[in-house]
């Protein structure tokens, strides 16, 4: 008897942490901290939320079926701003617009691999990067990251094998936060080309990054779209997180293959949430700008707050974009202990055994804390209540 390809893989995370708070009696003096989950809870800004009305009245074709790579007008917006960012000449026809980047890193592995192939994925890993290759018969292959939490490419090196077909990263992180350095970047891009091998490099978070200009230099290679698999979603920098709009950016002859899988999948991406993205590429760059300078404050009184738990034993692993990731002293797993600090702390977070392979023990001794909806007061009081549990 055949297994069906869900079996093969784990609740999300996400799905599961929701359960642990489902039954739970939280105490009005203290209500429950949900650092759990990075999708911003705000709606996108009014001036966003009402283009999207007006496009809902006035654009007939909104509610139509439309190009299964995207709306022009976006691939081409997304191409200009990428190109103003990463001071590079990237054109509409390398861009293609999916249905959230989860799609996007779902059509890329459908377009790549085979049953039986691998890909290189960094740990801890973003976990539907792994439940998408369990899924799709793809093997995951961890690459361990030192204390840092910064990969190695020449430990990648090491794993290639001939079902390699491609290395996976996310930077800033997804869940350690860290912020990968230019040269580790463009090493890893080097070693897939010398292989003939892509790289995909997921930047969700680049909106959040904390260094100013281009987080890396990979757009200015000659003809970087035979390597690279770039990977972006519109849902934290303007908070369209419901209408699902990612993107990808690579060769035009590997989106025609990408396209029968989006073609079969989801037709054509949603019409509003692009013409939200798009309006929101026009007219939002200083808010966005705004955001960003709000979240790297929330990252700042992490590391202020920090001490009061590093006094305990606590180890501050990783730091960046919506993340902190973190080390526990205590004496037991990290997966009972998030289970604990729901009913004994009003704490839901999840523990790093989500992020990691099942024989690797340092998940068991770590978090991901998603700060990006709590301010420094729900920090303060996030670290008080870590710095005074009864375990």
């Amino acid at each position: 008897m055949t297994i069906p390809r869900t079996h093969s893989t784990f609740v999300s995370p996400i799905v599961e942490s929701r359960r642990w708070v489902q039954n739970a009696d939280f105490p009005a003096d203290r209500p429950l901290i949900n650092v759990s989950q990075a999708a911003p809870i705000d709606p996108p800004p009014l001036p966003l939320r009402q283009a999207i009305a007006r496009a809902a009245i006035d654009t007939d074709d909104s509610h139509l079926y439309g190009p299964v790579l995207g709306r022009p007008a976006l691939r081409a917006a997304l191409a200009g701003q990428m190109s103003d960012h990463y001071d590079a000449h990237i054109h509409s026809d390398q861009i293609a617009i999916t249905s959230g980047c989860n799609q996007a890193f779902a059509a890329t592995i459908a377009a790549l691999c085979s049953d039986g192939d691998e890909i290189i994925i960094p740990t801890p890993w973003y976990f539907n990067h792994k439940m998408w290759l369990d899924m799709s018969g793809v093997a995951a292959i961890a690459l361990s990251t030192g204390p840092d939490m910064v990969p190695d490419p020449a430990h990648a090196a090491a794993l290639i094998t001939k079902r390699t077909r491609a290395i996976a990263l996310v930077s800033p992180n997804n869940p350690c936060g860290v912020e990968y350095p230019a040269p580790v970047i463009r090493a890893f891009y080097d070693l897939a080309k010398s292989n003939g091998i892509k790289l995909i490099l997921d930047e969700t978070y680049r909106d959040f990054d904390s260094r100013d200009g281009a987080p890396h230099d990979l757009f200015t290679s000659p003809e970087w779209d035979n390597t690279l698999i770039h990977l972006y979603s519109f849902s934290k920098a303007y908070r369209l997180t419901g209408h699902r709009v990612g993107a990808i950016a690579t060769a035009p002859g590997l989106l025609y293959e990408m396209e029968k899988f989006l073609d079969t999948v989801t037709i054509c991406p949603n019409q509003l949430g692009q013409i939200a993205a798009t309006w929101g590429i026009e007219n939002l760059s200083e808010w966005v700008a705004g955001e960003r300078v709000e979240i790297l404050d929330r990252r700042s009184a992490i590391a202020d707050h920090f001490p009061v738990l590093e006094a305990q034993g606590w180890k501050l692993l990783g730091l960046g974009a919506y993340f902190a990731y973190v080390e526990h002293p205590f004496d037991m797993s990290s997966l009972d202990m998030a289970q604990r600090l729901v009913n004994e702390a009003s704490v839901l977070m999840l523990p790093g055994t989500m992020f990691m392979p099942d024989d690797d023990p340092g998940g068991k001794r770590q978090f991901r804390i998603a700060f990006a909806n709590i301010d420094r007061d729900g920090i303060a009081q996030l670290f008080d209540r870590l710095a005074n549990l009864g375990f």
